[in-house]
């Protein structure tokens, strides 16, 4: 095989469905912690934990820190926490259907931007795959129910576009460069929660004191393996493939969440959702396709 020729399915093709994957078994474990604290007081433990756990990891490695590393840092810290908060508040107020089927129009807005901004765009087949796999999201998770759209709906469209500008503009900065995605990583993660633990402190204590043993194991599971090791192999998979190829291989999100809802707990799916569930599949492997091919030109 020549060397143009394209790799249908490399590491950071893994890595990235490894990471929809544990951020898929988030649904589960949030939900359970959700119901032994407060959101904000959990999502500051989770921060916390996860940046602790990545500098333990950087004084391992010793990754020299570039000044490039810092600015990126806590710029897309900052934005993030933005992203995250808006979700939070988001789902509380509309329904998951609302805001998965929302968020997930990031698949085609982040190839649309990045296209644009490359001023190459990927062919009419791509999108038409990432439509497809809208419409397979639309169709797995329509069993909740839509609502009547509010000020939750917006606050979910915000969050999709910051979340199509921080993905596309993470991807175009670090292509092509030596950063490390560990120091990346920890200072994105570190600078969220500070952000957030100085906005909940009280709620953070309070939702710490209320723990059991089995809240804090799938809070260490949340903050080491769904946090750090997530982010740091969602940005070293960035680094090394496009944005576009990345937001449609994140998708598989609520695949890996609705298989863990039916496994683990003993959640029904019916046809149309396990219906919506093959056509995410496949359109993620349609679309993963024709983009490396495109790339590879």
């Amino acid at each position: 095989m020549s060397s143009k020729s394209p790799a249908r399915f490399s590491a950071g093709d893994f890595m990235l469905l490894v990471v929809a994957a544990f951020w898929g078994a988030t649904y589960l474990v949030v939900k359970d912690l959700g119901n032994a604290g407060s959101i904000g007081g959990m999502m500051a433990i989770r921060f916390v934990i996860a940046a602790v756990g990545l500098w333990i990891y950087w004084l391992y490695k010793r990754d020299k820190f570039q000044k490039q590393e810092w600015f990126m840092g806590i710029a897309f810290g900052l934005s993030q926490t933005v992203v995250l908060n808006l979700e939070a508040w988001s789902v509380h107020i509309t329904s998951a259907t609302n805001g998965g089927l929302i968020i997930a129009l990031a698949i085609i807005t982040v190839p649309i931007l990045e296209s644009a901004w490359r001023k190459n765009w990927l062919p009419y087949k791509f999108f038409i795959a990432t439509s497809v796999a809208v419409i397979g999201l639309a169709l797995l998770i329509m069993g909740n129910g839509f609502v009547q759209p509010n000020i939750g709906d917006l606050f979910m469209f915000i969050a999709m576009v910051l979340r199509t500008f921080h993905f596309v503009i993470l991807g175009r900065l670090t292509q092509g460069k030596s950063y490390s995605p560990v120091n990346l990583t920890t200072v994105m993660v570190s600078t969220s929660g500070m952000i957030m633990l100085l906005l909940n402190p009280v709620e953070a204590v309070n939702t710490a004191l209320n723990y059991n043993a089995g809240n804090w194991t799938s809070m260490l599971f949340l903050s080491l393996l769904c946090t750090s090791f997530a982010f740091i192999g969602m940005n070293w998979a960035v680094k090394h493939t496009s944005a576009s190829r990345a937001s449609l291989l994140l998708g598989t999100e609520p695949v890996w969440a609705t298989i863990l809802a039916v496994s683990v707990g003993g959640e029904l799916i019916g046809f149309v959702g396990a219906l919506g569930a093959v056509l995410v599949i496949g359109a993620t492997y349609w679309g993963q396709a024709i983009e490396s091919k495109h790339r590879l030109k």
